[in-house]
């Protein structure tokens, strides 16, 4: 046991470490340190060392020095390339659809369409514009596109807007319709005989747009709704919403005009209801 305690102690106990000439037997330098300290020394140095190499690769290009690893700038190289393949693409993409709108426009004029011949270079198509021979399939078409037919193109902007004519919507007022939607009149909504200053409520949730004042239609207020329908309610006196507040369904808008009674040129209250930019009657999609 006190031996044990001894090469304890013996570590803990300080020698002198000196660097002398061996010749003359003269001292240049000593220092008086334990085995321990120098144990300690040398791991704080290691741990030193260890920091500074972690140092230098994280914020510094050293490794860019070694073999078989790539640089800074063959990384940028690569990402480059990446970006240019994808803008390539893009291209592509654009040149294929306004080539398709090119053919469709040139169809309906009468004219024949063009094919595209792809010639590869430098990683970008180019597009070699050929006339292509009509067909009769082509003239038929175009016929029936722009005559009366089944395909015709009038038929289908005329009701594209009762493309969801499953969808009801809630009557806004109780009432007779006295005026119907015509599109040969120009008249695109109904009128409906309603009680005087009777009230106006929402066909369906949506968000108040605009509210006008008007000298011969009395105040008109757009409400839009979340599937892309518009509806417009006219000859209306007291508004009791503003422009951009949420409305629920059925939520009264307002009151209809005029408390003397109206007819079917002068209805008391006029609807209208909008779907992607054309005009649907509304008694297909209301029940009066």
């Amino acid at each position: 046991m006190n031996r044990f305690l001894k090469s304890i102690k013996s570590w803990f106990r300080k020698k002198r470490l000196s660097m002398s000439d061996a010749v003359v037997g003269r001292e240049y330098w000593s220092v008086h340190i334990s085995p321990i300290g120098l144990l300690g020394s040398l791991v704080a140095f290691c741990i030193f060392l260890f920091l500074l190499v972690l140092i230098l690769v994280a914020y510094t290009p050293v490794l860019d020095v070694f073999p078989g690893y790539r640089t800074a700038a063959e990384r940028s190289q690569d990402a480059l390339v990446e970006e240019i393949m994808r803008v390539d693409s893009l291209e592509r993409r654009m040149n294929e659809m306004l080539l398709y709108s090119e053919n469709v426009a040139m169809i309906m004029d009468g004219r024949t369409p063009v094919v595209p011949s792809q010639k590869v270079a430098n990683d970008t198509i180019k597009l070699d514009k050929s006339l292509v021979k009509p067909t009769l399939m082509d003239s038929l078409l175009r016929a029936q596109m722009e005559g009366e037919g089944e395909y015709s193109l009038a038929k289908s902007l005329g009701e594209s807007a009762a493309v969801e004519r499953s969808r009801v919507f809630a009557a806004p007022v109780e009432g007779i319709i006295t005026r119907q939607f015509s599109r040969e009149d120009n008249y695109l909504g109904v009128g409906i005989q309603a009680s005087p200053n009777a009230p106006i409520t929402s066909i369906d949730e949506g968000t108040v747009v605009d509210i006008v004042r008007t000298n011969d239609k009395g105040t008109i207020v757009t409400v839009q709704h979340y599937d892309g329908y518009i509806s417009v309610y006219r000859n209306l006196t007291q508004v009791l919403v503003e422009r951009g507040q949420t409305l629920k369904n059925r939520q009264v808008i307002g009151y209809s005009s005029m408390p003397q009674v109206g007819d079917a040129d002068n209805p008391l209250f006029e609807m209208e209801i909008w779907y992607e930019g054309q005009a649907v009657n509304p008694e297909m999609l209301i029940v009066f």
